[in-house]
């Protein structure tokens, strides 16, 4: 079987607050963040935690991405990037390298199992509903940590290991701050799926 899942990611200014999120479905989806980062930033991470989360299911996954960049990254450029000491053709440093490197590890980890993650691109503000979801949820997630407040994380995957550590922030970092609800709407996304 496989598992199809949307990641997406989002930042208010490009750096400023930032989001990630993955979308499954109603039962399964996370979000978070940071208070400063890039929107690849959390592209990449949206797609690392769903790695992550669905580490110990026996199943192929299937992420559906609106960034080329993520897609690229991960099915063309990552090679040569760790043959070349995470540097890039033109000998600077690889971009957002300690999310790549982890990236790099879950995907090997998920190979080495027999199991396999495939990416796919999908055109961002278009309705897919997945999309839609994830996008949402990174969205609300950045939108929580402008407005002060650690974003509602999410259910998750079912029998996923806890996270010590949640959009490149420790979680007790966050413990003590209110968690902000999923937006109204959000609701109304899920009821198109």
């Amino acid at each position: 079987m496989t598992i199809t899942a949307a990641a997406d990611g989002s930042a208010l200014g490009n750096p400023g607050p930032a989001g990630w999120g993955w979308f499954v479905d109603e039962e399964r989806w996370a979000c978070g963040g940071w208070p400063h980062g890039t929107n690849n930033m959390g592209e990449l991470m949206g797609v690392l935690d769903l790695l992550q989360q669905t580490a110990h299911v026996d199943d192929d996954l299937l992420v559906l991405c609106d960034s080329l960049y993520v897609i690229k990254s991960l099915t063309l450029w990552l090679p040569g990037w760790k043959a070349k000491g995470w540097r890039k053709k033109d000998g600077k440093p690889v971009l957002n390298v300690e999310l790549m490197q982890q990236l790099d590890a879950e995907l090997v980890a998920r190979r080495a199992s027999g199991h396999e993650a495939r990416f796919q691109w999908v055109k961002g503000h278009a309705g897919h509903p997945l999309n839609e979801a994830a996008d949402r949820l990174a969205n609300g997630a950045a939108t929580a940590w402008r407005d002060g407040a650690a974003p509602a994380p999410g259910p998750g995957w079912p029998g996923a290991r806890p996270a010590t550590v949640r959009g490149g922030v420790r979680v007790e970092e966050v413990a003590g701050r209110p968690a902000a609800a999923p937006p109204d709407d959000e609701l109304d996304l899920f009821s198109l799926l």
